[in-house]
């Protein structure tokens, strides 16, 4: 019922922004709901602004334009942007009746390379909660009908989710209830302005259209062919939002469903929900037809750094306080991340830890203290859809590729290098992140050399590392072997890796043929993670040397395996000199003098 559809793209995309009730860019700070003056982008509207060039549609109050109507103004306007580039694709979103009209949009234009995103859409308005009430709307009296978009407000969303919104979690919790207070009062003065900017006879016109356009849309989802993402709302009031995206991703060809549990009707105006986040954690943002992980990344924003830092990884990082060491040209090994080159390409090597609980607290310190974005090579299985999920949330998979994650992939490797980008890579994968009792520490690489062949190729500085910790968070108490022993247990791990995707050759040996699952942990009090980052081998120059003799590739792919293994054997002895290497040291050191990642370790 906001009525805010919104169609962009970005750096030559097609490019149009629909906002349900709107046909100017000019943002409305009235709260949403049935007032149609396009507030639902108000949150969103700078960050998309940053990636796409945004439009908006605007439909006046007195306007009454029938739905197909409507359709077709959507449509002029995107036929001319693809007319203009044919080979960007042109981003649609619909919130509540706007996910209607983009979504007839796409049924009417499958030949266009759209991408549909619906907020809570009125596709299932025929089975709104509300739905008793409307046929009374005309039989309202004036005097009650003053009160109807306060109630109204009051059920599409939730106040204290809207007044939340740009609050600094960081500040005290004093000053955040304070500030909250202050929101929640000024939201009221927006509600009283709903009377005049909603007459009543203009409800009773948007009930009527948002009627026909749910039966219009319905009956022609099966022609859509674009691809399509769901945001479903979990305390959605006003329509059955929950089960209308699982009723789209079951009709639609190509739709992906994210789920917010806590959110309400008005999702777009609540805290916790960044539209431009959701895209690009989703995979949904590309430049055309196809997504490139590389060329498609759009670094993470200040907000979005600040997200992760306290609250995907936050718990991790208070309980591990990672240390981070580096090595600087002359072989001096000094705290910090100041031997690390600033100038890429870069390929980090080094060894993954239990479940590779490392690699978040490794990103993240070098985007704090270096501001240097990391790529993270992760394994396929690692990023993709989970299908068998009925109602996905927005993840911490979806997290790692906001944050820059990729594919394991001897292509995405070689796009990475080429744009000069700092890449962590782990040899071992997924049997050294799932290693056995008594493996701890061990790496777990093949023979095969194509990682420093490819650095080679593009005359990239190897950074060896190493890290420890893990034994300090956790004991491993049921590795695969032990699991494979249990009944039932065994046959769904069989069963739930049979369709995992396989990034080596079989006959490679055990490193290629780890199954993927959850080992047996038993949680320890918390020690720390330690890093240290090897001193920097530089392959340029070096290209025809090591791409011509295979033999000169192997004793730098062993010389790199050994750099990593003596990083490990250095943390190993170093962290018995940390006198805060126990969590609670830690956490009285921190409340006394500095910031957690500040708190001293040893010396090197």
């Amino acid at each position: 019922m906001a009525g805010e559809t919104t169609c962009w793209a970005q750096q030559g995309h097609q490019v149009i922004c629909v906002e349900g009730d709107k046909k100017t860019t000019q943002i409305s700070k009235r709260a949403a709901g049935l007032d149609g003056v396009g507030s639902a982008l108000a949150l969103h509207h700078k960050a998309l602004g940053k990636v796409f060039e945004v439009r908006c549609l605007h439909i006046p109050v007195r306007d009454r334009t029938p739905f197909e109507g409507l359709v077709t103004i959507v449509e002029k306007t995107v036929r001319l942007e693809h007319a203009s580039s044919p080979n960007k694709p042109i981003y649609l979103v619909g919130d509540s009746f706007g996910g209607c009209l983009v979504l007839a949009t796409a049924a009417h234009n499958p030949e266009i390379d759209l991408v549909v995103i619906l907020a809570n859409p009125a596709t299932s308005f025929d089975r709104s909660q509300l739905q008793p009430l409307f046929p009374l709307s005309e039989a309202w009296p004036d005097e009650l009908y003053n009160a109807v978009p306060y109630l109204l407000s009051f059920i599409m969303g939730d106040p204290v989710k809207m007044a939340r919104v740009n609050i600094d979690h960081r500040l005290p919790r004093r000053l955040q209830i304070e500030q909250l207070f202050q929101n929640l009062i000024a939201l009221l003065p927006c509600l009283s302005d709903l009377v005049d900017i909603v007459p009543k006879d203009t409800l009773i016109w948007k009930l009527k259209l948002l009627k026909s356009a749910a039966s219009y849309t319905n009956s022609r989802i099966h022609a859509v062919k674009a691809e399509v993402l769901v945001l479903s709302s979990g305390n959605d009031y006003m329509l059955p939002s929950g089960d209308e995206a699982q009723r789209l991703k079951s009709s639609l060809k190509n739709c992906t469903v994210r789920y917010f549990k806590d959110n309400g009707h008005t999702i777009l105006l609540e805290d916790g929900v960044n539209l431009l986040t959701v895209i690009k954690g989703t995979g949904k943002y590309r430049r055309s037809r196809t997504i490139n992980f590389v060329t498609d990344f759009v670094p993470p924003s200040m907000s979005e750094f600040k997200y992760g830092y306290d609250e995907l990884v936050g718990l991790l990082s208070f309980a591990t306080g990672s240390a981070m060491f580096s090595t600087l040209d002359d072989g001096k090994i000094v705290k910090g991340l100041h031997g690390v080159p600033n100038e890429g390409p870069v390929l980090f090597v080094g060894n993954h830890m239990l479940m590779g609980l490392e690699a978040c607290s490794l990103v993240l310190e070098f985007l704090r203290e270096r501001n240097i974005m990391v790529h993270g090579i992760a394994h396929p299985d690692v990023l993709r859809e989970r299908e068998w999920v009925s109602s996905p949330e927005f993840s911490f998979t979806d997290w790692m590729k906001v944050m820059g994650a990729v594919p394991v992939t001897a292509s995405n490797l070689f796009k990475l290098l080429s744009t000069k980008s700092h890449v962590l890579l782990y040899p071992g994968g997924a049997r050294e992140s799932l290693h056995h009792r008594g493996e701890e520490y061990r790496l777990f690489w093949p023979d095969q050399q194509e990682f420093v062949r490819m650095a080679a190729r593009f005359g990239a500085t190897i950074v060896p590392f190493g890290t420890v910790g893990k034994d300090d968070i956790a004991e491993l108490v049921l590795d695969y072997k032990d699991l494979m022993k249990i009944p039932v247990l065994n046959d769904y791990i069989r069963n739930a890796t049979s369709s995992s995707i396989r990034i080596r050759d079989k006959s490679k040996g055990e490193v290629a043929n780890q199954e993927l699952y959850l080992p047996g942990l038993l949680p320890k009090l918390p020690g720390r993670f330690y890093f240290l980052f090897g001193k920097p081998i530089a392959t340029k120059g070096r290209k025809e040397e090591i791409l011509k003799d295979r033999e000169n590739a192997k004793q730098l792919y062993l010389h790199i395996k050994s750099e990593v293994e003596g990083c490990i054997a250095y943390l190993l002895k170093k962290r018995e000199e940390d006198p805060y290497r126990n969590i609670v040291d830690r956490t009285v050191y921190h409340a006394l003098h500095s910031p957690l990642h500040e708190v001293p370790a040893f010396d090197p």
